[in-house]
């Protein structure tokens, strides 16, 4: 077992089983053996790549969506670009780049990281040294300007509780020891229902909630409906919750969650439905596949002229990159986006009211 993982036993076996968002809170963002702190699970060496890394595409239309919503609010001499998760700094810096193509962009733009690891903060800084930016540990306290806002796969880190549906109630999925392993149990006594919109239960279901999630998103309605500006969600999930989606990634490599605690990237899909009844202040669009979103942004005929650059491998690679991005069988499907916009101004570009 490793050392987090004979930690988290110790602890169970002291004082019971712990909730799967316990677990995941440990495993990711324990200060010293948590994935996060022991170092960057991004990229080729770390456990995932997401899309900004797969390709400059991805960032550039993202940048450009977020350049056109800020035209499109009358380009507020003053405002706030914020990414929440920004792993490494590479989307932000394919935004960056794109927005210095846009008069006055940069100049109004008060960058600002949402980022709790001090590593990653740290190659953050390394890679947009040209900029002057601020961090935050939560979309919260932000300056009173007009804030465009993006999450890529933020909200799928964040822990999650798991209930169970069994015998005609609901118990809490807790984890806990069998001959000295780490092993998913119920809770003992059961529990007031889920909140999880207007799914029926039925013997035997698995269903996730994500606490952690609704204050984020709360936080960012709350600044859209009070000083204006727009948000891109990206990840992977659906409208609602979608059974046990609790998932485990070691040097790109499903694995067992419970298996290797503090060495595997821990997820789950996003419940883009919960995230929405969140939303009071400002509004949301549909939720659209990503591959949808990023063809309507022009993603292919910019790929195309990038090709035509382009010769052998190199060529092959950004082709490849391409129909990833976009693609049903790939993330185009699997990867969802939902907007969040003031009343009364348009809807982010590529999404629909």
């Amino acid at each position: 077992m490793t050392p987090l993982g004979e930690q988290i036993a110790a602890r169970i076996d002291a004082a019971g089983p712990i909730t799967v968002a316990d677990y995941m809170a440990e495993c990711l963002f324990h200060p010293s053996l948590g994935v996060y702190a022991a170092g960057n699970p991004l990229g080729s060496e770390g456990h995932f790549t997401t899309a900004p890394e797969i390709s400059q595409i991805f960032g550039e239309m993202i940048g450009a969506c977020l350049a056109q919503a800020w035209l499109d609010r009358g380009a507020p001499e003053r405002f706030c670009l914020v990414e929440l998760g920004p792993g490494r700094g590479t989307l932000m810096a394919d935004i960056l780049r794109v927005g210095a193509r846009v008069p006055g962009f940069l100049n109004g733009a008060e960058i600002i990281l949402i980022e709790a690891s001090p590593h990653l903060r740290a190659l953050q800084r390394d890679r947009l040294a040209d900029h002057r930016i601020t961090w935050h540990g939560q979309a919260t306290g932000l300056p009173a300007l007009p804030a465009f806002f993006v999450a890529n796969e933020f909200f799928d880190a964040l822990p999650i509780h798991q209930f169970q549906f069994t015998k005609g109630q609901w118990h809490e999925r807790l984890i806990g020891l069998r001959d000295g392993a780490l092993c998913f149990g119920l809770s003992a006594g059961p529990i007031a229902a889920p909140a999880t919109g207007d799914i029926r239960p039925v013997e035997g279901m698995i269903v996730e909630t994500c606490p952690g999630a609704i204050g984020h998103i709360a936080a960012i309605d709350q600044h859209i409906g009070t000083h204006g500006g727009a948000a891109l969600i990206i990840d992977y999930g659906d409208w609602q919750s979608q059974g046990d989606t609790f998932q485990a990634l070691s040097q790109h490599q499903r694995t067992d969650p419970l298996a290797a605690p503090g060495t595997a990237d821990l997820t789950a899909h996003v419940d883009f439905e919960a995230l929405a009844r969140a939303v009071t202040r400002a509004k949301y669009t549909r939720l659209t596949p990503q591959g949808v979103f990023l063809e309507r942004l022009g993603i292919t005929q910019r790929a195309q002229a990038l090709a035509d650059r382009l010769t052998g491998t190199a060529r092959a690679a950004h082709i490849s990159a391409h129909r990833r991005l976009t693609h049903p069988d790939e993330m185009g499907t699997l990867f969802k986006v939902m907007g969040l916009y003031a009343n009364d101004t348009p809807c982010p570009p590529g999404l629909m009211p």
